[in-house]
């Protein structure tokens, strides 16, 4: 048995049908920052319970209730949230963290490093440059994660 995590990030107020889509049967989504405005996290939320970290663009006393970062526990696996990877101001290895995620750079990125998942989801919001819209899936068995990256189509948002 796993647990279905849904990663999104720098949706920037914007909420897609294909990205809700995409997140569909989550038992958790997390939201790496940028939000754009507390509508993004309901929408999320009518999917599964949602955690959020805020990002460099989310203002406003909404947004001030996010936490810069966020430890999240599934199954026997922690995960790492924060919205810049440039902040992290630990050593996950040593902390024993599975899996770093971090939004902000909108280039969806997965990659194993000294026994950590470093993920990115990229942008789920508007497209930025010619950079991909995207978010992730996090599949926890026990202590072990694996990511998908999933590519949406490319739209103009509704």
């Amino acid at each position: 048995m796993s647990t279905l995590v849904g990663v999104i990030s720098d949706t920037h107020g914007v909420v897609r049908p294909e990205a809700l889509a995409a997140l569909a049967g989550s038992s958790l989504i997390v939201h790496a920052g940028d939000v754009g405005k507390p509508e993004v996290l309901d929408s999320l939320a009518a999917i599964a319970p949602v955690i959020a970290v805020r990002g460099n663009n989310d203002k406003g006393a909404w947004a001030d209730r996010l936490p810069l970062t966020e430890v999240v526990e599934v199954e026997s696996a922690c995960l790492y949230v924060l919205h810049e990877i440039d902040a992290l101001d630990l050593d996950p290895s040593a902390a024993g963290f599975a899996a770093v995620i971090a939004g902000h750079s909108h280039q969806p990125s997965s990659q194993l490093r000294g026994g950590v998942l470093y993920l990115n989801p990229g942008s789920a919001g508007p497209r930025r440059f010619k950079l991909p819209i995207a978010l992730a899936r996090l599949r926890v068995s026990g202590a072990s994660v694996e990511a998908e990256i999933v590519h949406l189509p490319v739209m103009l948002p509704r």
